[in-house]
């Protein structure tokens, strides 16, 4: 049973100030959980194999390939200012 004082020690390391009655209350709601997780280890599992994820995972990522590789004279061509071959900028104050 999850008792008072392991709430306040929960409570104490995640920096909460809880009220004697907040105290009451997980107290009874961590002992629940704690209740149906010890349920949970009454199944019998034997056999069953262990999954990362319930349903298949697959990459949908494609591999990277160059199609196309453009020309510094085609990608200079789309600049607004030029210099010494070089994109050209505003200065930022």
């Amino acid at each position: 049973m999850i008792g008072k004082e392991d709430v306040k020690h929960v409570a104490k390391l995640a920096r909460l100030e809880l009220t004697e009655e907040e105290i009451e209350k997980y107290s009874k709601q961590l002992d629940e959980i704690i209740k149906y997780v010890e349920q949970m280890n009454e199944v019998d599992t034997t056999g069953v194999e262990p999954m990362p994820h319930p349903i298949p995972v697959y990459n949908v990522m494609r591999e990277d390939e160059v199609k196309y590789e453009q020309t510094k004279e085609e990608l200079m061509a789309n600049a607004p200012f030029e210099e010494d071959g070089f994109f050209r900028v505003p200065k930022i104050n």
